[in-house]
């Protein structure tokens, strides 16, 4: 049974993606670059929310990705990619499935059936969904050095205390970095601070 990992690159005051959707702002290196190949690397399959898989889709296959990260383009490119959504209808992008609903069944079946991990690209919401369910195992949050002020926040919309233990820390040259979480499913204030 795979890992289920979150993956979210995040301001360094909380947010997600800036007021007007805007990621101008992520900061990234080839260190990163060797960081993400390897995560993907890993995955048996790539999840998303329709706007992220739409975003993705839009950049990976094309000629500037393969020459600016042609080792994160041929993992994104190859990798079985899986769509939550209610709204798309049909995945264009090779090797991609769109699957109706929120997501949790489908998600927890893919668990089960995959030995590799599953990773989730951003999707904020895909994520707080499934984080409220309780099937997210790891979360890796790349903190870039960057205050928005306003936009959207990274966990927004989670309604459930997750408590997490940390598992690595990952500075890149561009100033980002990694922070590494394992969730503590059922574990709750004190105890929580005894294991970390």
């Amino acid at each position: 049974m795979g890992k289920l990992i979150s993956q979210m690159m995040v301001s360094l005051d909380g947010y997600m993606e800036g007021a007007d959707g805007e990621l101008d702002w992520h900061h990234v290196d080839e260190k990163y670059h060797e960081y993400a190949e390897g995560l993907l690397h890993a995955a048996d399959a790539i999840v998303f929310g329709r706007r992220t898989y739409e975003h993705m889709e839009a950049f990976w296959p094309t000629a500037v990705a393969a020459e600016r990260f042609p080792g994160v383009a041929a993992r994104m490119n190859e990798k079985r990619k899986i769509v939550i959504s209610n709204t798309l209808e049909q995945a264009q992008w090779a090797n991609a499935t769109v699957i109706p609903g929120r997501g949790e069944e489908a998600v927890m079946k893919l668990k089960q059936d995959m030995e590799g991990d599953l990773v989730i690209l951003a999707s904020s919401d895909l994520a707080a969904s499934l984080s409220d369910a309780g099937l997210i195992d790891e979360y890796h949050i790349i903190v870039n050095p960057v205050v928005l002020g306003r936009g959207k926040k990274v966990f927004h919309g989670v309604q459930r205390r997750v408590m997490l233990k940390p598992m690595h820390t990952q500075s890149f040259p561009s100033g980002s970095m990694l922070m590494w979480y394992q969730s503590v499913n059922g574990i709750q204030g004190d105890t929580a601070d005894a294991i970390t």
